[in-house]
């Protein structure tokens, strides 16, 4: 058996249908997309908002194109930290941008977990108590661990599910809230808030409420005929939630102006539903927003936690037990959870949303970069998509730094602490790993060693 093989051996091949790859892809994006960033996009982009969503989907079209060309050809469980390893070799660099999508994916989870609390309190006058924000986002987290131990097909099956209940609860609420306001969009259209810097920044936001198509590529060899359905699975979730996306910004756009959707930007949409449904219309959203958090929280869990043990099994990152029973997939998802729990209690949705973007923004063009450099020729990849992505990428996240270094710089330095620390612990932990254990770590067939 090979080496690579051993490194897979313990993932279940087949676990995951075409159908359960699309809803845990769509439950990821559609959970933390819609709920938790809608009012963070109009704070940006004020009323084209519902435009922000469409050209982060643009975006993210391009995005694909080289993650569906790497899956085609290294479908694996480690997903994007394999394509980092074939593209730039077993170094600082695979190491440093696998953890930075890492983190973004940890990040994404706390911005759930903090969505959920958010909705929750809607059903409640619960205005004085915040501190239950964090405490019930926390409290989901431990949830969506006990969850994932029961296994991938439990998962699936929970996704397919909640999928569903969600594209048409969502359908629902956009079709009732586009009837109700008359289609006057009374807060679309070009305001006091909107600039052109303004309108990239949030498209930077808004790429997030996508990023969760990297799910499916992180769950690589666990998908039926991965070769085939890892791009189907992608296209299909990212088409699924653009349409879905573009439908809820208008309806909310058509009960609510910009001013209100700022007011109430942590639960914009619940805030939507009540001029259109009352309190029966705040319930019903609220409630397809605890579905949608739940469902997403749990599979973004199952993605990340695989992709962390992946990591460990590739001696990229420092690894302990801790005196922990169960393999190390049990391990990483204990890792997961609890630096998700971390950043929920200390940060609120705009800094973690933030956070999140900066991160996943610079492993993406990493990713690109790999493949126009490296791989081109062995994936058989046309130029030009790649080097779209990559501009479409610098010019978004310049944008959006320009704007926090305007309006919360705590943002940018924590940031730049983290991408430091992560380098720096990294280039130490390999160097150290190649002097104590050399001949074990020197693998011929890595190509570029160290990029």
């Amino acid at each position: 058996m090979t080496d690579s093989d051993q490194t897979f051996s313990q993932y279940k091949e087949n676990s995951l249908s075409l159908m359960g790859s699309v809803a845990m892809g769509t439950g990821v994006m559609i959970g933390a997309g819609i709920f938790a960033l809608t009012g963070q996009v109009a704070e940006q982009a004020g009323g084209l908002f519902p435009l922000a969503f469409l050209a982060a989907a643009i975006v993210a079209g391009f995005s694909a194109y080289s993650y569906v060309k790497m899956a085609e050809h290294y479908p694996s469980a480690g997903g994007i930290a394999m394509f980092l390893m074939k593209a730039y070799g077993k170094g600082t660099v695979t190491a440093g941008m696998a953890l930075l999508m890492y983190f973004s994916m940890v990040i994404n989870e706390s911005l759930v977990a903090r969505t959920f609390g958010t909705y929750t309190l809607q059903l409640f006058d619960a205005a004085d108590y915040q501190y239950l924000v964090p405490a019930l986002g926390v409290g989901l987290l431990i949830v969506a661990f006990i969850i994932n131990i029961l296994g991938n097909r439990f998962i699936g099956s929970l996704s397919t599910v909640t999928a569903i209940v969600k594209i048409v609860g969502v359908v629902i609420f956009a079709a009732a809230g586009l009837w109700v306001s008359g289609l006057t969009f009374k807060g679309v259209g070009i305001t006091e808030q909107t600039s052109a810097g303004g309108f990239l920044s949030a498209t930077a936001l808004a790429l997030l409420a996508y990023k969760g198509f990297t799910t499916i590529t992180n769950s690589g060899s666990e998908i039926v005929d991965p070769k085939k359905n890892i791009g189907r699975s992608i296209i299909i979730s990212l088409l699924t939630c653009v349409v879905v996306y573009l439908l809820v910004g208008f309806a909310v756009a058509g009960n609510l102006s910009v001013e209100e959707i700022i007011k109430h930007r942590d639960y914009a949409l619940a805030e939507a539903a009540r001029p259109a449904f009352g309190s029966w219309g705040t319930y019903f959203t609220v409630g397809l927003a605890i579905i949608a958090t739940i469902s997403g929280l749990i599979a973004s869990t199952f993605a990340v936690s695989r992709m962390l043990a992946m990591l460990s099994e590739m001696k990229l990152v420092p690894h302990s037990h801790f005196g922990m029973p169960g393999d190390i997939q049990k391990h990483t998802l204990v890792y997961t959870v609890v630096f998700a729990i971390t950043l929920t209690v200390l940060f609120d949705l705009s800094r973690i949303a933030s956070l999140g973007a900066i991160f996943y923004i610079i492993m993406d063009i990493a990713v690109h970069w790999g493949v126009l450099r490296y791989l081109r020729e062995k994936l058989n990849t046309t130029r030009w998509i790649p080097i779209t992505a990559i501009v479409l990428d610098l010019v978004i996240l310049g944008a959006f730094l320009w704007l926090k270094a305007t309006t919360d710089t705590l943002v940018i330095w924590v940031a730049l602490a983290g991408i430091l620390l992560i380098f720096v612990g990294e280039r130490l932990f390999l160097r150290w790993h190649d002097t104590d254990d050399s001949n074990d770590d020197d693998h011929s067939d890595n190509g570029h060693s160290s990029h």
